[in-house]
């Protein structure tokens, strides 16, 4: 793991899974608009197949939530995970600007440079809008949607006119503490015994990153998705939602509001599942994957 772009903790890391994605994520340059020098911008890519998966995480996180969820997928497709600019391991420093364009400019630049056919698109929570809003403005990127109890009805906290010195810092001081991302977590789960030391560890690597607090604070500030809400109608790639059927942090409204609202779309409930079906039901959430794969043309 010399080239390996995640702190020294993930050494901790105990479970499978999370040992083997964390030795294969890897750091590639990026060139961008963005900034004068490429990007550092950490991934994996795994398997083989028609129509590669590109899968995209929420909000203060990383790739590292799709280590349960990214073996199943790879045994049938190729599969990349990829950190966005701002979060995850990717670099925070030299992009000016943390916002939602530059987010989808700098991933619109990766699968230019890294994949550069026609994928389908695998976002979950803050994650689901972000390849909603890349489907919308880059088309020829995309062969189809899964959307995994997805952001993009759902407004975001207001907090961008509270971000002012020292408050941002308090926010973010808070969003930091380990007693208020465990609760964060076990509010995630519909089964609160896998919110493991090991799980813990995995959703915090990334606040031990350089810039991880003026990152979060410069994309609040911008304002997050919530613009994003009128233009789902106008999706019309094949579509699969999936939805946890105890979502505590979203709640269920939006599953039938999103396969209403995108004409070309189906939805699969998770039983017995929280917020992240990737994480909680890996197999299940794999298993309507495939199906839906194979039913793209």
């Amino acid at each position: 793991m010399s080239n390996s772009p995640l702190p020294p903790a993930a050494q901790a890391l105990t479970e499978a899974t999370s040992r083997q994605m964390a030795a294969a994520i890897q750091p590639c340059q990026v060139l961008t608009p963005l900034a004068a020098t490429a990007i550092p911008t950490a991934y994996t890519v795994a398997g083989a197949g028609e129509a590669p998966l590109v899968l995209i995480h929420g909000f203060d996180s990383s790739q590292l939530e799709f280590r349960r969820l990214g073996p199943h997928l790879a045994a049938h497709r190729q599969t990349w995970t990829m950190d966005l600019l701002g979060f995850g391991f990717s670099d925070r420093r030299l992009s000016p600007s943390l916002s939602p364009g530059a987010i989808k400019l700098h991933l619109y630049s990766f699968w230019q440079q890294q994949i550069g056919q026609p994928v389908v698109w695998v976002g979950a929570s803050m994650g689901g809008a972000v390849v909603i809003d890349l489907a919308l403005t880059y088309p020829e990127t995309v062969a189809g949607l899964v959307l995994i109890d997805s952001a993009g009805f759902a407004a975001g906290l207001a907090m961008d006119r509270w971000m002012v010195p020292p408050v941002d810092r308090w926010a973010t001081a808070f969003l930091r503490n380990p007693w208020v991302r465990r609760s964060i977590s076990r509010q995630a789960y519909y089964d609160k015994t896998l919110v493991t030391a090991d799980a813990e560890l995995c959703a915090a690597l990334h606040l031990q990153c350089p810039a991880w607090q003026e990152a979060l604070i410069a994309f609040t500030k911008s304002g997050g998705y919530n613009f994003l809400g009128d233009k789902i109608a106008a999706i019309t790639y094949p579509t699969l939602v999936i939805w946890g059927e105890q979502d505590r942090i979203l709640g269920t409204r939006d599953a039938t509001r999103f396969q209403q609202t995108i004409a070309n779309s189906q939805l699969v409930w998770i039983p017995q599942c929280g917020h992240v079906p990737h994480l909680e039901k890996p197999e299940t959430t794999a298993e309507a994957i495939v199906t839906f794969l194979s039913s793209l043309p």
